[in-house]
């Protein structure tokens, strides 16, 4: 099964993904952590993504679908992604579509963490201090919401459509939340 978690920077992907992954014995994808570790390795890549997330932007979407392929082609890992905060384009959702589709793989569940503003603003303040995380400041995760929120729109639209596909109020307690999800996993 192939889960896609998706929504604002500090909606709780990484902790519903994780929650799942152990639930169902899969493979988180974030995006995230692998531009972080691109960034450790302190290559001409890491580099050009610190400057993109400096200035609030997203990476380029070259970038993160090339880190991706070899991940969907990982015979071990096959329908067994969990995708945290991927796609965040409509480039992306149409690339993990072609790449899905080459590895006879598809999405099997689209979830929406929906979480406003100001709530976001809350728990990635926490999360800094927390987690000790270098990307997590006021201005920038402002900046970051703001980017989300319009560029990641048409994901929205694209992906509302599809019948698999299942918002949830995002500022919930976490437990409350993961319970959702399973609910509808009927785990």
């Amino acid at each position: 099964m192939n889960i896609i978690i998706f929504g604002p920077p500090g909606a709780g992907k990484g902790t519903q993904a994780k929650n799942l992954v152990k639930k169902l014995n899969s493979f988180q994808v974030s995006t995230g952590d692998m531009l972080r570790a691109e960034i450790k390795k302190d290559t001409e890549i890491g580099k050009a993504i610190i400057t993109n997330m400096n200035e609030g932007k997203f990476v380029d979407d070259e970038i993160v679908n090339s880190l991706l392929k070899n991940i969907i082609f990982d015979k071990k890992k096959s329908n067994k992604l969990i995708f945290d905060g991927y796609p965040r384009t409509l480039n992306q959702a149409k690339n993990l579509e072609i790449l899905l589709n080459k590895s006879n793989q598809e999405i099997n569940f689209i979830f929406f963490l929906n979480v406003k503003k100001d709530d976001i603003v809350k728990r990635i303040e926490k999360r800094k201090i927390l987690e000790k995380r270098s990307d997590d400041n006021a201005d920038t995760i402002l900046k970051r919401y703001d980017t989300y929120m319009e560029i990641t729109k048409p994901v929205l639209e694209y992906y509302s459509k599809n019948p698999n596909f299942h918002e949830i109020d995002g500022s919930m307690e976490i437990g409350n939340i993961s319970e959702k999800i399973e609910e509808i996993l009927k785990l």
